[in-house]
């Protein structure tokens, strides 16, 4: 098998996981699972990923790079000018993409795979928590801006994992997460001055 094949079946093999993923959930990534759904024996999978890992991983960093994609693409489409925006148009990106794509969303936050750092994945999603710092230092140059995005992201996880269980909707009464945006904002930037 060339080189070129051998990059086209590893593709294969990624592209069919970021659709189990999608259309199943992470419980599904089983290596047997993506192998059939390739169309490929079982054990091909372990020629190009040595570890069930190192496939999860790269099915991962495919959500981080949409995710990065969609969130640099949004701020600077939306013509914000000011950071508050920015982080307003980025929050609403991070929740529309946890909201429609669960199981890509659930993978991507796995402790395990960031923990290992497979493929560079923390070099892949930490682009993305150095925009929200560098956005939080900018509402908030008092701040410890590292420490204040940590927390207004875990806020944003929080309402992205309670909002998929349809808690928030039940508690609040919510018919939409931005309202329950802009008051995370608000906890941590202080409120909108518009």
């Amino acid at each position: 098998m060339t080189s070129e094949e051998e990059a086209g079946l590893r593709a294969r093999l990624i592209e069919a996981g970021v659709d189990l993923v999608t259309r199943e959930g992470a419980q599904a990534l089983s290596l047997r699972e993506i192998a059939r759904r390739a169309g490929v024996s079982h054990g091909a999978p372990r020629r190009y990923f040595p570890t069930h890992l190192e496939l999860l991983s790269s099915i991962a960093r495919r959500g981080f790079i949409e995710l990065g994609t969609r969130a640099a693409e949004s701020v600077a489409g939306s013509g914000a000018s000011s950071p508050r925006t920015q982080l307003t148009t980025l929050g609403r990106v991070y929740l529309d993409f946890a909201l429609s794509n669960r199981g890509m969303y659930e993978l991507m936050f796995r402790h395990d795979l960031l923990a290992s750092n497979r493929l560079g994945l923390r070099e892949t999603s930490l682009p993305l928590f150095g925009a929200l710092v560098d956005l939080v230092g900018q509402v908030r140059p008092e701040a410890d801006a590292p420490v204040v995005a940590g927390a207004l992201w875990a806020n944003l996880h929080g309402i992205a994992q309670l909002w998929s269980f349809g808690s928030l909707q039940l508690s609040t009464g919510a018919e939409d997460f931005v309202p329950l945006l802009h008051a995370a904002l608000d906890a941590h930037l202080g409120p909108d001055p518009r």
